[in-house]
C-alpha cells in the first residue's frame, strides 16, 4: 500500500507554500533585538554613576535620527568600515548623545529625577564581535542613603525603526541595595525596593521568550522532535541538549568561555540542518514504515523450505536435503543485528545533539549579552533565564510529540511523510541561514 496521490499532492503543496515564508526568515533569529547593559555604582558622596554599554552603530543611527543629522550617520558608517567604533566622532557630538540618553534613560528618587552630568568615561568595547560604546553618566539625586532608586530605560524603541525591541540588563550596587533586573518596552521601570523574586521572574520570562521567538533554537527543537520515534528518544535528546547548552551558557555568560559570534551563529544554523538531515536520511534508508520488515516472515530463496517443497513441480531429481532454517530464526538474527545497529545510531545521535547543544549554549549567552565576572547574584539570574528556556522547551515537547506519536501509530504513512516534509523544510532553512551567516548577508 502506498501513500495516496492526494496526500502526496497536499504535502507537496504545503511545502511549496511554506518554503517562501521559511526562506524569508532572517538569517539571525536574534538580529531584531538589542541589549543595553547598565551598571550602576554609588560614590561615597551619594552620586550614582551609570555606565551604559550599547551597540555603537545603533546608538549613532538613533542619535542622528533624533537630531535630524544625516551627516553624523554617514560619517559614522564611513569610519566604522575602516576602524570600527569611532570614539572621537562621538566626542564631537557628545551633547547630542547625552541628550538622547537623557531623554530615554533616567534615575529618580521618590518621584524626583536625578540630574545627569557628563564624565570622561567614554570608551569603545566589543561583545560577540559587535562594536559597542560605553558612556558613563553621573547622576546627582535629591536624596541618598536609605532610599529607593527608580531606574527607567526606553532606549532604542521600536518606533525608531531600527530594532524590534530592546532589553536593558541592569546590574546595580548602591549603598543600601544591590541586585539585577531586566527592563523592557513592556516594563521599562524598576525600583530597587522591589522584591528579588519579581526581578528573577523577569529573567524567567526573558528566557521563555528567547526560545519561543528565537527561530533557530526553535527549529532545532523541531528537528529533535520529528527525529524521535519513541518518548524515550525525545527525552534523551532533550536531556542531552539541555545539559550541553546549560554548561556553555553559564560559562560564556560568566566570561569563562568566549567564541566569536561569527563562528557560533553559522554553526548553529548548520546544526539545525544536520539534525534534520539525519532524520531524512534515516527515514529514506529504512524506507516506508513496515517495508523493512515485510520480508522477515517469508522464506527467501528456498530458505526454510522442506525438501519436498523445494522439489521441482514436475518431478525429477530431488535436491539433497539440507537443514531447515526457519523464518523465525532468520527473523531473530536479523532483529538482533537491527537492534544493535539502532542502539549504535541512537548513541551517535545523542553525541551529535550534545555537541551541537554546546554551541547553542554559546548562542543563548550571546543573545543575552552578559559577559561579566562571577557573582552569585548574576549566577542566580542566569539560572532563572535558563529555567525559562527549559520550561518552554518541555512545554513544546509535551504538546507536539504526543500528537505526532498518535498520528504515527494510527496513520503511520501519513506520519512518516509528515516527518520527512517537516525535516526537509528545516534542512532547507538551516542551510539557507548557514550560507547567509558565513557570507555575512541579511
Amino acid at each position: 500500500m502506498t501513500v495516496s496521490f492526494r496526500i502526496r499532492c497536499f504535502l507537496a503543496a504545503a511545502l511549496a507554500m511554506l518554503a517562501p515564508l521559511l526562506l524569508a526568515v532572517p538569517a539571525s533569529a536574534h538580529g531584531f533585538t538589542s541589549t543595553v547593559h547598565a551598571e550602576l555604582t554609588q560614590r561615597p558622596d551619594g552620586v550614582v554613576r551609570a555606565e551604559l554599554e550599547m551597540e555603537y552603530v545603533l546608538l549613532v543611527r538613533s542619535v542622528a535620527k533624533a537630531e535630524a543629522d544625516p551627516e553624523l550617520e554617514s560619517r559614522a558608517k564611513a569610519a566604522f568600515r575602516t576602524s570600527g567604533a569611532d570614539v572621537g566622532l562621538i566626542e564631537e557630538h557628545l551633547d547630542a548623545v547625552l541628550g538622547y540618553l537623557g531623554d530615554r534613560f533616567g534615575i529618580a528618587v521618590e518621584g524626583r529625577p536625578c540630574t545627569p552630568a557628563a564624565t570622561d568615561g567614554l570608551r569603545a568595547s566589543e561583545r560577540d564581535g559587535v562594536p559597542h560604546l560605553v558612556v558613563a553618566v553621573d547622576y546627582t539625586c535629591p536624596a541618598s542613603g536609605d532610599v529607593a532608586y527608580e531606574i527607567s530605560s526606553e532606549l532604542f524603541p521600536e518606533s525608531e525603526g531600527f530594532v524590534g525591541s530592546t532589553e536593558t540588563i541592569l546590574d546595580y550596587s548602591l549603598s543600601d541595595a544591590s541586585g539585577s533586573a531586566l527592563l523592557s518596552a513592556e516594563d521599562p521601570t524598576y525600583s530597587t525596593d522591589e522584591s528579588s523574586p519579581a526581578s528573577l521572574l523577569d529573567f524567567f520570562v526573558l528566557g521563555a521568550e528567547h526560545l519561543l521567538f528565537g527561530l533557530d533554537h526553535l527549529l532545532f527543537l523541531v528537528a529533535l522532535i520529528v527525529g524521535s520515534r519513541r518518548p524515550r528518544d525525545i527525552l534523551l535528546a532533550a536531556t542531552a541538549f539541555t545539559a550541553a547548552h546549560s554548561v556553555t551558557f553559564i560559562l560564556a555568560s560568566l566570561g569563562l568561555v568566549s567564541v566569536p559570534a561569527a563562528i557560533v551563529e553559522p554553526v548553529i544554523a548548520l546544526s539545525i540542518a544536520a539534525v534534520a538531515a539525519w532524520h531524512v536520511w534515516g527515514s529514506w534508508r529504512d524506507r516506508r514504515p513496515g517495508s523493512g520488515s515485510a520480508s522477515l516472515g517469508r522464506p527467501v530463496g528456498g530458505v526454510g523450505l522442506s525438501p519436498d517443497q523445494a522439489a521441482p513441480a514436475g518431478g525429477g531429481a530431488v535436491a539433497v536435503a539440507t537443514p531447515v532454517q526457519t523464518s523465525t530464526g532468520l527473523a531473530a538474527a536479523t532483529s538482533g543485528v537491527s537492534r544493535m545497529s539502532r542502539m549504535s545510531g541512537e548513541r551517535a545521535r545523542l553525541a551529535v545533539v550534545f555537541g551541537f547543544g554546546l554551541i547553542h549554549g554559546l548562542g543563548f549567552a550571546g543573545a543575552l549579552g552578559i559577559d561579566e565576572p562571577f557573582s552569585w547574584r548574576l549566577l542566580g539570574s542566569l539560572l532563572v533565564f535558563n529555567l525559562g528556556i527549559e520550561a518552554v522547551q518541555l512545554a513544546i515537547i509535551a504538546l507536539v510529540f504526543p500528537m505526532l506519536l498518535v498520528l504515527r501509530r494510527r496513520q503511520p504513512r501519513i506520519g512518516w511523510w509528515l516527518g520527512i516534509v517537516a525535516a526537509a523544510a528545516v534542512v532547507v532553512v538551516g542551510l539557507f541561514w548557514f550560507v547567509q551567516r558565513v557570507l555575512g548577508l541579511g
